[in-house]
């Protein structure tokens, strides 16, 4: 199955991974719902618990192409190209759109998850007491992270690596937004805007010839706590795949159910109408962040203006992000009707 991948279908793994990429910067959007709405969110967990003791031996052993077939190495490969391609392109559009025309994405992404909510429950026939409970438990935890209020920054790099363990659920957890989570944990600035800021300096004066940076006690600790919380991202990314990968095995109809309350609850993340909140001094002056961009401190949401020309384009957006998701669905039903007929 994996060794036999069209040149379609290896071009559309690289999309996935940009749309993946984009997703997961956004905070309140969750790269997970897109490898669950796309149809490789199996393939993804079962890849990534692939990166076991076996694996390593293979690789310490020399046998290269071995690992590389054993972990799923074109599919994981494919993805995660389009994951980086996309922080350096599909994500920087998005971050435009979000400063000019923030209500309007907030809206296609909110019709983009009402899409999947629809699309994963509509072939789901297991609703009995046991799954309605853990639909019931997925919305309420979902609603619950929803409305909690943001702790303080907190640089103790135990805290740091327990940051990279739980942010990178927005990948391997459909409707759990890392970023999101990364902004209710207080360190959303320190490991995704300053940290990444200064292993870029570093790189730009390595490229150079100037290594100042090593006598730079400020910038020797953020790129300490940018190596532990990625040390806790691998960590958190191989251990939840493996966790998720016995679920899937033993409680599959349950595991989707809580997903599916889960992504209900984390609509109230993705409400397009709210103000976003900035953090500001005692004084109550704005603080900036490294980039000289204001911090987001949390969002106060509201209902909308009914009466307004902007509240209905919002409305056609909703309407956009659900389309995406049919689309996808009637992709999905094309490509497995090819599939049957060959």
């Amino acid at each position: 199955m994996y060794n036999t991948r069209t040149f379609t279908d290896k071009f559309f793994l690289v999309i996935k991974g940009l749309c993946m990429g984009a997703a997961n910067k956004v905070p309140g959007v969750s790269g997970g719902i897109v490898a669950f709405v796309g149809g490789f969110y199996e393939e993804f967990i079962y890849s990534l618990q692939k990166v076991n003791g076996k694996a390593l031996k293979l690789l310490l052993n020399g046998r290269f192409k071995s690992f590389y077939r054993y972990i799923n190495g074109t599919f994981l490969s494919l993805l995660i190209f389009g994951m980086l391609v996309s922080y350096f392109s599909v994500s920087k559009l998005l971050d435009y759109f979000l400063a000019q025309k923030e209500l309007f994405v907030w809206s296609a992404f909110f019709g983009m998850i009402l899409g999947s909510i629809y699309y994963i429950s509509k072939d789901f026939e297991h609703w009995n007491r046991k799954t309605i409970t853990a639909g019931i438990i997925g919305l309420i935890v979902g609603i619950s992270i929803s409305f909690l209020n943001p702790a303080k920054e907190n640089d103790n790099l135990f805290f740091i690596f327990a940051c990279g363990i739980i942010s990178v659920s927005g990948m391997t957890l459909p409707g759990l937004s890392g970023s999101f989570i990364l902004i209710l944990l207080g360190n959303y600035v320190l490991l995704l805007v300053d940290s990444v800021n200064a292993l870029y300096d570093t790189f730009s004066e390595v490229l150079i010839g100037d290594y100042s940076f090593a006598s730079n006690p400020e910038r020797l600790d953020t790129l300490t706590i940018l190596a532990v919380f990625t040390a806790g991202s691998a960590t958190g990314l191989v251990s939840l795949s493996h966790v998720l990968t016995y679920v899937l095995k033993h409680f599959k109809h349950i595991t989707t159910a809580v997903i599916i309350g889960f992504i209900t609850g984390s609509l109230g993340v993705v409400w397009p109408w709210k103000r976003t909140i900035f953090k500001t001094d005692i004084s109550g002056e704005l603080i900036l962040d490294s980039n000289g961009k204001q911090i987001i401190s949390n969002y106060e949401r509201f209902f909308p203006d009914l009466g307004s020309s902007e509240t209905w384009w919002a409305f056609f957006f909703v309407l956009v992000g659900i389309a995406i998701l049919l689309v996808l669905d009637w992709y999905g039903k094309v490509r497995k009707d090819a599939e049957l007929t060959m």
